[in-house]
């Protein structure tokens, strides 16, 4: 409906993961960079958790489109509580294998079948499973198993693992997936996109169908949103679209902050997500109570500190030597004391070993805490924004 309205070619807030609309934020950057790394490998397993609508599934759409077929063979399956017999024939499915026999142990032999051939083509198999967090302990045994397949010292099958965050603690701490932990060879957790990454994403979207300008989206809108979506990809699709309803149902060319706050108290009302909607400034009070300083104000000062109580220190004991050197040389000759010479001598070698050990400690500690200030920085201007 708003497509016409706005003059769009396509539907640009979609829930179906398309890699047309493919949004590289700071997160998928990572999760790319630990999946081109992972596929350098040829082997074991990539893990890769996020929230729900975090985006794994156009992460895996992207990779997909990307995937040169006359290397690499891939197919994905989406599980559910499959046990491992099952999970065998699922995965015999997903390679368009053609099983004789419905019995576990005929779908391994033509998986193992299919897996040579292809190696024996020039090409490697790559094995997608999304929602992993459904799957039994037997069913990631069973895949373990199956990651054994080899062609001489080559393995013939690599497996890329999606899932939820309850994944990764299963992954990391179950006791009976110590072996499957040690081949996990890369393993990134997708975070929510940031702030500043709310406008081009939007922005981004829009302009793979066309968008020109209209609708405008007031500079506020962006900040409400992120605060009302959690920066979560899927959750500023579902609220985007509405926005963009309405707009075309009012005919507006404009979307405001009035808009989003009524997006927002429609889709409590009706169910589809429970969010807030976003906060209102409130009103001065004549005695405000000073905000709590946050724990990491805390940390930077007891830093800041630490590092004036040593250079501090280190001023004294330098102070202290030159003092003994002065007096050193403004004795005469003859009352110069050899073992107090050598002595000082000592001193000032130990003081300048300790010297350049503390320059380097210095340079690593103020590396931290420019970090630091730059994390608080940042943290501080997000919620100012928001």
């Amino acid at each position: 409906m708003f497509n016409d309205f706005y003059g769009l070619t396509g539907r640009p807030f979609q829930l179906t993961p398309d890699p047309t609309f493919y949004f590289e934020s700071l997160t998928h950057r990572k999760a790319l960079s630990y999946l081109s790394y992972g596929l350098a490998q040829g082997e074991g397993f990539v893990v890769i958790t996020g929230e729900v609508g975090a985006g794994k599934s156009m992460l895996v759409a992207h990779l997909m489109a990307t995937i040169d077929p006359a290397r690499l063979t891939a197919a994905q399956i989406v599980t559910s509580k499959l046990d491992g017999e099952e999970l065998v024939h699922v995965v015999a499915q997903a390679f368009g294998l053609i099983v004789d026999g419905h019995d576990k142990a005929s779908a391994l032999g033509a998986i193992e079948a299919f897996l040579h051939d292809e190696a024996r083509a020039g090409r490697r198999c790559l094995l997608v499973v999304d929602e992993s967090q459904n799957l039994e302990l037997e069913a990631l045994e069973e895949l373990r198993m199956l990651s054994n397949f080899q062609l001489g010292a080559h393995p013939l099958l690599q497996t890329l693992l999606l899932g939820q965050p309850e994944f990764r603690d299963t992954i990391q701490e179950h006791p009976q997936l110590e072996q499957l932990r040690q081949r996990v060879i890369a393993a990134h957790h997708l975070e929510a996109m940031e702030l500043g990454e709310i406008q081009p994403y939007i922005e981004h979207r829009l302009k793979c169908v066309g968008w020109t300008g209209n609708p405008k989206f007031d500079q506020r809108v962006y900040t409400e949103l992120y605060e009302a979506s959690g920066g979560v990809p899927r959750r500023i699709n579902q609220i985007c679209n509405r926005l963009m309803m309405l707009g075309a149902v009012d005919q507006r060319s404009r979307i405001d902050g009035a808009m989003l706050s009524q997006v927002l108290e429609e889709l409590e009302l009706d169910g589809t997500m429970q969010l807030n909607k976003p906060a209102k400034a409130e009103p001065v009070a004549e005695a405000p109570v000073a905000a709590p300083v946050p724990v990491d104000a805390v940390a930077l000062a007891q830093l800041q500190a630490m590092l004036a109580e040593r250079d501090a220190q280190i001023a004294e004991l330098q102070q202290a030597v030159i003092e003994l050197a002065n007096e050193q040389e403004a004795a005469p000759a003859a009352t110069v004391d050899p073992s107090q010479a050598a002595a000082l001598a000592a001193i000032e070698a130990k003081l300048s070993a300790f010297e350049t050990k503390m320059l380097e400690q210095e340079r690593t500690i103020r590396h931290t805490l420019t970090m630091l200030i730059e994390w608080i920085e940042a943290d501080d201007a997000s919620r100012a924004a928001a």
